[in-house]
């Protein structure tokens, strides 16, 4: 299949996804922030694309129905409407004020009920780095649309994420972070910190800053960057986890943005990250999981790693024609080096699209992340765009 052959398979794939998940249905609406935040992007771009107004709608629809139905208590739950406590008004004009549930089908571990590892998994509450990619897909759409609510929605997102979630350790003074908190925010659920979601709080926070207006009044994120930027000091990004490997690579596509356009000095991070890309994709390869079968394979976690593959090519692009920003050496040579593995992410798409393999219980029971996951990788720059 060419190139030129995705987007109306990717159209295709996203008014299945509209269809099944309640957005243009009857059906209830089944909504899961992760898959939800990518596939705002994915309807912004179907929307540059093709000049179709419908997408642009769909998009906006979809963050509509996301607010209101994880920016609002369970049906399960014995508490009503936002999760903000806020009236049905202020909610209206501040979804985002106390966060968004991820949208599992259980409901949250009680207080004091001892920790199941397999079943919390199950259970809903807020992730952090959820969250963050939720404040991308709120500025991807104001940046589209030129409305600057989605921006406040997003930082307002962002300062509540950060209150929650970030903590200073008693025994040596340094602030870390919660993975999981429950849906009010008011307890952790998993008291260990995310491997990567420091990074991705830093990055993201930079981003809703650019988009902001320079406005004294406007919400602004320079205390929350700065903490982050701390946090981040010293850490080691380095997995083999493909979903992980891929956000590395987003991750660092982002960074050369910063470097190049908002004149940040950020070079070591970029290095960093290239290395440590480089590094988590050599440990997975030795394993060999492509060559298992697909009901053996987690589709969207390797679709993950085929979207950073597509955001390596653009980095590329990005410091060939931006030169004067970035030094000549090794920043180049570990480029070079992971553009070799680029064709990985084209094996990948390849086997996620033929029929065969996505007819495994682990494709149904993962159905439409996988299937978002696809229409991303195929058309990436709806979510890559920064």
């Amino acid at each position: 299949m060419t190139q030129d052959a995705f987007p109306s398979v990717v159209m295709e794939i996203m008014t299945e996804f509209a269809h099944q998940t309640g957005l243009t249905s009857e059906r209830a609406p089944r909504r899961y922030l992760w898959t939800d935040a990518f596939a705002v992007c994915e309807f912004l771009e179907l929307h540059r694309l093709t000049g179709d107004e419908k997408f642009r709608k769909l998009a906006l629809c979809l963050v509509d129905q996301v607010h209101h139905v994880l920016g609002r208590h369970r049906e399960d739950d014995p508490r009503i409407g936002w999760i903000s406590g806020l009236d049905e008004h202020q909610g209206e004009n501040h979804p985002t004020m106390r966060g968004l549930r991820i949208g599992k089908p259980l409901y949250e571990r009680m207080p004091g009920e001892l920790i199941d590892e397999l079943l919390e998994w199950e259970r809903d509450g807020q992730y952090y780095h959820y969250l963050t990619k939720w404040m991308h897909a709120l500025n991807r759409v104001s940046r589209e649309t030129g409305d600057l609510t989605y921006n406040r929605w997003a930082i307002e997102l962002a300062k509540t994420a950060h209150d929650a979630f970030t903590y200073t350790t008693l025994f040596d003074d340094q602030k870390r972070m919660y993975w999981k908190m429950s849906i009010d925010l008011s307890r952790p659920l998993v008291p260990s910190m995310g491997q990567h979601d420091p990074l991705d709080g830093f990055i993201t926070y930079n981003d809703l800053q650019a988009t902001a207006p320079k406005d004294p009044e406007w919400p602004n994120l320079k205390v929350e960057i700065a903490d982050m930027a701390d946090i981040c000091k010293g850490r080691d990004w380095t997995t083999d986890d493909p979903l992980g490997i891929g956000g590395l690579l987003c991750d660092a596509y982002k960074v050369a943005h910063l470097v190049a356009n908002r004149r940040i000095d950020l070079a070591d991070l970029l290095l960093t990250l290239l290395k440590s890309s480089h590094a988590g994709l050599e440990v997975y390869l030795r394993g060999k999981s492509l060559e298992l079968p697909a009901d053996c394979r987690l589709a969207f976690r390797e679709l993950g790693l085929s979207l950073g593959l597509h955001a390596v090519e653009r980095l590329q692009e990005l410091i060939d024609g931006k030169s004067d920003f970035f030094d000549e050496g090794p920043l180049h040579s570990w480029i070079e080096n992971l553009m070799q593995q680029v064709v990985l992410g084209e094996q990948i798409e390849g086997f996620w699209l033929e029929r065969k393999n996505r007819e495994t219980d682990l494709w149904t029971e993962h159905y439409n992340i996988n299937m978002v996951m696809l229409a991303t990788s195929l058309v990436p720059d709806g979510y890559l765009r920064f």
